[in-house]
């Protein structure tokens, strides 16, 4: 590939990358239209309708024979079935945080979440970490404990996502199955006990055919809001170093604290100040000690380039 197609695909990746991020952002805005319906049914149309676009994009990108390898896997499939259960417990908690007023403290999870697959990592893959991450790390433990210790706020919201989400990511680590095929079949794994709620438990809002086409309209593009930004994030993974598409993890949850304190006017309290200016800070380290590596990395690269 030439110098000009890697530099066009560079910026391809780019764009791609801040569109998935800024479109995970603005989620929360999209979610508050729904507030007539309980939780537990967004998460059920969000099942439903992604499963239903998940296919028809399987089936017009012909990822059947990658489906079908994975579906021949026991290990496989019994992986995917707890990474789906942990992603649909990942949508729900995060839906009712923002359909209860709890977007500043969804945001804060997602701020710690890459700090706690760095943590993941040495704890479960056995992968060493650099002096500045375990600074990184610390700082934001410091900042959780000194909201649980100081001012006896234990931040479950933000703790149960980053944590959840992490373990997710562990999960799919563990089975080589591309990120559409395997959302695919984690959703439809999930379908069946959707399809259950929305018979026999979902509110009168869930019935389609009494509701005014526009609530309709905004129940089914659940399906859009879910896989939009993930195939925006595959593509960009596919083009860009994945080091490089980490700088641009941070868009979604600074939407979101934006979106919270000026739109929503969440109380925005001493104690949540001091653990977000821990996070913060420890992002900073986190940050700045990926980006030497990556250079190093790099330069690494140019001079056994150069010898070979």
């Amino acid at each position: 590939m030439s110098q000009s197609s890697v530099s066009q695909a560079t910026k391809v990746g780019v764009i791609c990358a801040i569109a998935a991020y800024t479109m995970w952002g603005v989620a929360p805005v999209y979610f508050k239209q729904l507030q007539v319906l309980p939780a537990m049914d967004i998460l059920m149309h969000r099942i439903v309708w992604s499963a239903v676009l998940l296919f028809g994009l399987i089936f017009a990108l012909k990822q059947w024979p990658k489906v079908s390898a994975a579906l021949r896997s026991p290990t496989v499939m019994k992986v995917l079935f707890c990474a789906g259960l942990l992603l649909g417990a990942n949508w729900l908690l995060f839906i009712w945080a923002i359909n209860n007023d709890h977007l500043l403290e969804a945001s804060l999870g997602y701020y710690i979440n890459p700090l706690i697959n760095v943590f993941f990592g040495r704890l479960f893959l056995g992968e060493v970490l650099r002096p500045m991450q375990k600074v990184a790390v610390g700082l934001a433990l410091t900042g959780v404990g000194i909201l649980i210790f100081t001012f006896g706020h234990l931040p479950w919201i933000a703790l149960v996502l980053a944590i959840t989400f992490s373990i997710y990511g562990l999960l799919r680590k563990k089975v080589a199955v591309d990120s559409l095929p395997g959302l695919f079949i984690e959703t439809t794994l999930l379908l069946p006990f959707a399809l259950i709620y929305w018979v026999g438990f979902a509110s009168e809002q869930s019935d389609l055919f009494a509701n005014e086409w526009s609530l309709n309209a905004l129940i089914v593009a659940a399906g859009l809001v879910t896989t939009a930004p993930l195939l925006c994030f595959t593509a960009a993974a596919r083009r860009i170093m994945y080091s490089t598409l980490g700088f641009f993890q941070y868009i979604g949850p600074s939407i979101m604290f934006v979106l919270a304190l000026f739109v929503y006017n969440e109380p925005f309290e001493m104690s949540r100040l001091i653990t977000f200016g821990f996070v913060w800070l420890a992002l900073v380290v986190f940050s700045t000690d990926s980006l030497r590596a990556y250079r190093q990395q790099q330069r690494k690269l140019q001079i056994e380039r150069a010898q070979t």
